[in-house]
């Protein structure tokens, strides 16, 4: 159901002499930052990403984010700094200003125009990552930056955009390039998406559903259910380490963390000692049944407290206790669909595995647990067999699909593939998203498409037609 058309009388006056002071101030930064060259924006968008992705800075705030929103895991949560360095080599490579792409042969002169105002939506789990994120595209594109913070982590969110606001001014350029909203509650964050001329929405369902009913064009994100096929051919150390780097990277809070793992007979055993030797717990049944209340209500709902905590906490939560070396918990899959919540999106360090004989069931398993969620996300496979690889690509509902990687830190990018660098993971229409690709610097831009005659190219009715041409149908 669209949310409903907000009024000013909806917010507080306090929330909307906030509002209406950011656009006002971003409309001036907007008029100054258009006017940059492409080595003024380059030069800028080095400054704000070193000044939050620094080693000593990051730290701090990762600690930040951390007691702020009790979610997270300190270790794992500073690899995300990496992912700014991602972001900024893919914007350094891109042009953004002037002529951006020439295609002589088409005749076609391509120029980079900013989107202008854009709204971010930030998550809790990523109060620093995406801010710096947003903002490294933003610049590059020439645009200005409104964010509203999720209210869990807003301190962090707040405390990041300061120090890229300082870079700002350090390099002489209007720091309202980017801010940060204070008073933010959802009636804000959707009447400044209702205002911007672009929103990027990273965040749960029912905030990214605003995104696309505030009548601004918006890129919006996917829930995530990432599931790996485990073939015969697998390397099941590889498969095992990589699930456990996914698995555990900031306690599973990312919607790319693997969730569900379909193994191969013949190897399942294996594999699920491997997954130990990594530093798996494997579930008893009791145990089992225990998490389950923990972590779902009676119809299903997933439960907050739960999401992306310790494995110890977790398994405290449902009244057991496992090893303090215990890395994640391992279940098996009791089933498939809506009354089996394991085989949906779990968002901790808890991993359900399956158990499958044929390829061709191996991809009806993955198909059913789409259905369940995450459909248009992720999933990947450990295969050396080209033609596994090429049957998941043909079925999966998915907008991407790693190979012999840990989603987690593959699917948004990463300096050993060539997937775009983001935080933010179009799910196609099957998530309902307008993209199925990662959004990155293009779609902060417009683009002019500039046309010049070139030698005709119109084939005849023969070529085009092919055997359907009648000449004397055309002739009549």
């Amino acid at each position: 159901m669209p949310a409903p058309e907000l009024t000013k009388s909806e917010l507080r006056q306090d929330q909307q002499a906030e509002l209406d002071g950011a656009f006002e101030r971003a409309r001036k930064a907007l008029a100054i930052i258009e006017t940059y060259d492409q080595a003024r924006v380059d030069r800028l968008c080095q400054a704000v990403a070193w000044a939050v992705s620094n080693r000593k800075t990051f730290t701090e705030l990762v600690a930040m984010g951390i007691a702020e929103s009790g979610l997270g895991d300190p270790e794992s949560r500073m690899n995300k700094r990496m992912k700014i360095r991602g972001v900024l080599r893919d914007a350094l490579r891109q042009k953004s200003v002037g002529i951006i792409e020439e295609l002589p042969e088409k005749g076609i002169v391509k120029y980079g125009k900013p989107a202008g105002i854009v709204a971010c939506i930030v998550p809790t789990t990523n109060p620093d990552l995406t801010p710096a994120g947003n903002a490294i595209y933003a610049i590059k594109a020439r645009d200005v930056v409104i964010f509203s913070p999720h209210p869990r982590a807003r301190k962090t969110s707040f405390e990041t955009v300061r120090l890229m606001r300082d870079a700002l001014e350090r390099e002489g350029a209007p720091a309202d390039i980017l801010q940060c909203l204070t008073k933010v509650n959802i009636p804000m964050s959707q009447a400044l998406m209702a205002r911007a001329d672009l929103v990027v929405a990273t965040g749960g369902q029912p905030m990214v559903r605003a995104a696309y009913s505030s009548g601004t064009p918006a890129y919006g994100v996917g829930a995530g259910n990432a599931t790996m096929i485990v073939d015969e051919t697998a390397n099941i150390e590889e498969a095992a380490r990589n699930t456990r780097l996914s698995k555990t990277s900031d306690y599973g809070s990312g919607c790319s963390a693997d969730g569900n793992l379909i193994i191969q007979e013949g190897i399942f055993d294996a594999m699920l000692a491997q997954l130990v030797k990594e530093g798996g717990y494997l579930a008893s049944e009791p145990e089992k049944a225990l998490l389950r209340k923990a972590m779902w209500d009676d119809e299903g709902h997933r439960l907050a407290d739960t999401v992306a905590i310790a494995p110890q906490k977790l398994a405290a939560a449902a009244g057991f206790e496992i090893p303090a070396d215990r890395k994640f918990i391992i279940v098996h899959g009791d089933g498939i669909g809506k009354a089996h919540p394991y085989s949906g999106e779990k968002l901790t360090t808890l991993l359900a595995v399956y158990k499958y004989g044929s390829f061709d069931q191996a991809l009806n398993m993955m198909r059913a647990i789409y259905e369940v969620g995450g459909k248009g996300h992720s999933c990947g496979i450990y295969s050396f067999d080209q033609s596994h690889i090429h049957q998941l690509a043909l079925a999966a509902p998915v907008s991407r699909i790693m190979v012999r990687q840990p989603q987690s830190k593959a699917n948004a990018g990463a300096f050993n593939n060539g997937m775009p660098m983001t935080s933010s993971l179009g799910c196609g229409t099957w998530g309902g998203n307008i993209v199925s690709e990662n959004v990155h610097l293009k779609h902060y831009m417009n683009t002019t498409w500039v046309s010049l005659p070139i030698k005709e190219d119109r084939p005849s009715d023969e070529e085009l037609f092919g055997p359907f041409y009648d000449p004397q149908l055309e002739a009549a």
